[in-house]
């Protein structure tokens, strides 16, 4: 659908990219800041912070699934977005002021969960009112752009204000959520008479079509877990493998975070004119290619050369393949949230995929040849998907 932005006033333009900026700068702060708060505030140790981060990571995983849904029901995805911000106030005074680890994990979980919730809720509220894919992925790039000066800011924090630095920094993005946030409620209520509830998309599954939503959330857990798997592990491959200096492993990684967020705008609007199953299609092809060349990379050209693959890839199915699950699967709260799943459970998959390269048959490069292979397995797994899903439907029909 295309986008009405052009016709606004500049300030209501800018309201959902300052959004995605904040909750960006949100995850991009706490995510590499967390494991240090734990040590330094409640003196954890290495096997504390795991099982902690574990348990928090779990309870992130149900309320990406409880709350999105719940909302859907509603369409209560600002009210949602507001609580979140209003979350992460709480959660940082009650790290602040608890004293034990286990406190703080309560606090993790039960008021943590809900308000890494942001992300989700702002592009479940795009699609919401009708957002053209060029702006659901432009808003992507600019929390991909949030993450790259995140985590740098964080070290920054940490080194002049220590761990509670950190926790005043998200307490102020979130006053300035809260503020971004409200301006968007009350825009959204004054339209509200204007935007009818969004009509059930062409390509999506039909209602209780289980198995093939099954099918497309594993698809993408695979594409996630090849790219989890490469970020990873770049750095050791580049110096060890590949037989490059330390800093060619950094020059590598920046120029795949540089064109991440152009490949990202390039593809969002190809998405406004292209079948968003083509884009993804063509990401995985994409993607592995990258994968094949990096088996075969020996020098650093080939290296830099092969990050254009890589970012176009990453750019189709992180972007569209968002656009993709909100085609396909129905609540704008529910899709999304199953999308974040994916990256969260294909993180995990990349470990056994890097511990694969220690047999003797694979070795380093096959651990790649194993990321190409499944990165065709996954653009298989979408196609068939749509199939499994026509089944049932056309058996109804009859």
């Amino acid at each position: 659908m295309p986008s009405d932005a052009p016709r606004r006033p500049l300030a209501s333009r800018l309201l959902v990219p300052s959004a995605a900026l904040l909750w960006g700068l949100h995850s991009s702060l706490l995510s590499p800041a967390l494991a240090l708060i734990l040590a330094t505030l409640y003196d954890a140790s290495t096997a504390d912070i795991g099982w902690s981060l574990a348990i928090y990571n779990a309870g992130g995983f149900i309320a990406s699934i409880v709350l999105p849904a719940w909302t859907d029901r509603r369409r209560t995805y600002l009210p949602m977005l507001m609580a979140a911000a209003v979350l992460t106030i709480a959660l940082a005074a009650a790290l602040a002021a608890v004293s034990t680890l286990p406190l703080a994990t309560v606090a993790l979980v039960v008021l943590g969960g809900p308000a890494g919730l942001g992300t989700t809720m702002l592009f479940a509220h795009l699609r919401d009112v009708g957002a053209a894919t060029s702006t659901i992925v432009d808003t992507r790039a600019i929390i991909s752009a949030a993450w790259m000066g995140g985590p740098p800011l964080a070290t920054a924090i940490i080194g002049s204000a220590g761990a509670r630095g950190i926790l005043l920094a998200l307490v102020v993005i979130a006053v300035v959520n809260i503020v971004t946030t409200a301006v968007m409620m009350r825009q959204h209520r004054s339209t509200a008479a204007e935007t009818p509830e969004p009509a059930r998309s062409p390509h999506a599954l039909p209602p209780g079509s289980r198995t093939a939503t099954v099918v497309i959330i594993g698809a993408f857990v695979l594409f996630q877990a090849t790219n989890a798997t490469a970020m990873t592990f770049m750095a050791l491959y580049v110096t060890e493998t590949v037989g490059l200096g330390v800093m060619w492993a950094g020059i590598v990684l920046g120029v795949a975070a540089a064109l991440e967020v152009p490949a990202l705008m390039i593809i969002g609007r190809l998405g406004d004119r292209i079948s968003h199953l083509t884009l993804v299609a063509v990401g995985a092809v994409l993607s592995a290619v990258y994968y094949a060349g990096l088996v075969l990379v020996t020098e650093p050209v080939l290296l830099l050369v092969l990050q254009i693959p890589n970012a176009l890839g990453f750019a189709a199915i992180s972007g569209i393949g968002l656009t993709l699950f909100q085609d396909l699967i129905p609540g704008a709260g529910m899709s999304t949230g199953l999308f974040m799943n994916a990256r969260r459970v294909g993180a995990i998959l990349s470990g056994p995929i890097i511990a694969a390269g220690a047999l003797p048959l694979l070795g380093p490069r096959g651990i790649f040849a194993i990321c190409a292979v499944l990165t065709v397995i996954g653009l298989v797994m979408i196609p068939l998907a749509k199939r499994l899903a026509a089944r049932p439907a056309e058996t109804a029909r009859a």
